[in-house]
């Protein structure tokens, strides 16, 4: 059974993109670096759709498919969940309409070299370029401290910290007011696993990308605006 589609509001990007030529991008870094909120960041202010590998697991998983099932079963274990399913996902998402014209911000997809020549590949169905791909850079132990607070939205995915980020209220989210849960996936053993198996498989693409000159490393321990900043220095805008 296929994942949920979500839907995705573009209006209030349509005038700053009206002129230009969508971005599309990938964030490279490991899990509480913060990728989702420099995606959220790029969609609010560049217009790109983030397109993230967790997002439509999660969605999965909430409809109770049989690839929510198995897809738990690897993120339970603090695994990442097969290549050869990741990438059918993501194929038919970024062949969308709404992604051709508006562009991508890749959250967690390609995470290791298989799955970055299938993008290629990708790509090259869909007669487009990668712009670059950004390396969120941050020491270990600064991540399982991020990681270790954090909660998110049943419902949306919203992500919170009980410190660096509380919700309003209690247990529940500020944008849709559904439960927040802690992740089985964010204690301090798994997370540290979980940063094994991305330094293992996931890091080998800064040199991937670095060898075809798409790379850009920037400060991840940063705060997110100064973050931000850090991925659009230098980025033309007016890109038409």
């Amino acid at each position: 059974m296929s994942a949920p589609q979500a839907t995705i509001e573009v209006g209030q990007n349509e005038e700053l993109n009206s002129n230009t030529r969508p971005l599309r991008m990938i964030l490279i870094g490991p899990p509480g670096v913060g990728k989702g909120t420099q995606a959220s960041l790029l969609e609010q202010r560049l217009g790109a759709i983030p397109l993230s590998s967790g997002m439509i697991f999660r969605a999965e998983i909430e409809a109770d498919t049989d690839l929510g099932h198995l897809a738990q079963s690897y993120i339970k274990r603090g695994e990442l969940v097969p290549s050869g399913i990741t990438i059918e996902m993501m194929r038919k998402r970024m062949s969308t309409d709404n992604v051709r014209k508006h562009g991508f911000i890749l959250d967690g997809f390609p995470r290791n070299i298989r799955q970055a020549e299938a993008l290629d590949e990708i790509l090259v169905e869909m007669e487009i370029d990668l712009d670059f791909a950004v390396s969120l850079d941050v020491n270990d132990e600064i991540v399982v401290q991020r990681l270790s607070g954090r909660m998110g939205c049943t419902k949306c995915g919203e992500i919170y910290h009980s410190q660096t980020k509380p919700p309003k209220r209690e247990g529940l989210c500020d944008k849709c007011n559904s439960p927040l849960m802690t992740r089985s996936d964010d204690h301090p053993d798994t997370i540290r696993e979980r940063l094994r198996v991305f330094h293992e498989q996931t890091a080998p693409l800064c040199d991937y990308y670095e060898k075809k000159g798409l790379l850009k490393r920037v400060d991840g321990s940063k705060s997110p605006e100064e973050v931000y900043d850090q991925i659009v220095a230098g980025l033309d805008l007016d890109r038409s």
